[in-house]
């Protein structure tokens, strides 16, 4: 943990080009083609996709505007290529946090947008201050009708089995992870084995409810003790999907295809890439070590294999 947050210190001072390198592996690019060419590339391999535009902090209303037409246009790719790809969007990003009914109306607006063109939009959850006004949001588009949209959960909250309760009725798709913001100790299990046992527990109170889960985590643990849940309730593959990240432990996404189970990636793309890098290391200092050590080992790896 000391060493990761000393690697995060030391970001900022990286040089850009080398950042971009390293980025490169988990960000498709700065551009929609570049989007749809990972997602093709994707979808060639049996996976699915999940596109999400990159943003950073928001401060008026025009701001949000352009996301959402950013969207449209990504959901308008989809379909013009033939993607099988959904997208996922930040409600702080359609403005969440300047006025919930903006966010409404640009959320709402998006979520039409995606069921006449037979797609489906993610409300990503963000740090703990959004997880009310998320909840609420999505159930009243859920009340107004539009079914076309899912939520996620994160099981390092303690609050998260009440809110799979209070959610419960609505039988919603949900993404579940275990969270990348840090919170207080009040509010979030700290303990590496605790966040785990939670997951599970969510996993498994989903399922109770007849909830569509994708299970978002890189975890072997996690994914084996998917796999038993799986196997225990006789689950067949359109129940459920695996989500993992672009550019993450690739080879043990080819496996879970390989063994018939769906598989959707995180896309982002967008020209805010190096903000994003940074921010999402800094948010969660441990990823910065997973991505040294990852981007370490590739080097060795050429290197031996006398590419480098």
């Amino acid at each position: 943990m000391i060493l990761d947050r000393a690697l995060v210190r030391l970001l900022p001072a990286v040089p850009r080009p080398v950042v971009r390198s390293i980025s490169s592996r988990y960000i498709a690019g700065p551009e929609l083609s570049d989007a749809s060419a990972t997602v093709r590339a994707l979808n060639a391999q049996g996976k699915l996709a999940t596109v999400d535009v990159l943003g950073e902090e928001i401060t008026n209303e025009e701001e949000t505007h352009v996301i959402a037409r950013a969207y449209e246009d990504v959901l308008a790719e989809i379909g013009r290529r033939h993607l099988d790809s959904n997208i996922s969007v930040k409600p702080t990003a359609l403005g969440l946090e300047l006025d919930f009914a903006l966010c409404r109306r640009n959320l709402e607006r998006l979520v039409h947008r995606a069921r006449v063109r037979g797609n489906f939009v993610r409300i990503d959850m963000e740090d703990a201050t959004t997880t009310d006004a998320t909840l609420t949001l999505y159930r009243e588009l859920r009340n107004a009708g539009f079914d076309e949209l899912g939520i996620v959960l994160q099981a390092s909250l303690k609050r998260t089995i009440s809110d799979v309760d209070a959610v419960s009725d609505l039988r919603p798709n949900v993404r579940l992870c275990k969270g990348i913001y840090l919170e207080s100790p009040d509010i979030q299990f700290r303990d590496f084995h605790d966040v785990q046992k939670s997951f599970v527990s969510t996993l498994e109170a989903l399922f109770d409810v007849g909830c569509y889960v994708g299970i978002a985590t890189h975890d072997d643990w996690l994914i084996d003790q998917t796999k038993r849940i799986i196997g225990e309730r006789s689950l067949s593959p359109d129940a459920y999907e695996f989500q993992m990240l672009l550019g993450v432990r690739a080879a043990l996404g080819n496996a879970l295809v390989e063994d018939g189970h769906r598989l959707r990636i995180y896309v982002p793309f967008g020209s805010h890439w190096y903000e994003y890098s940074l921010r999402r290391l800094q948010e969660n200092p441990s990823i910065a070590g997973y991505i040294a050590s990852d981007t370490l080992g590739r080097f060795l790896h050429l290197r031996r294999n006398g590419s480098a």
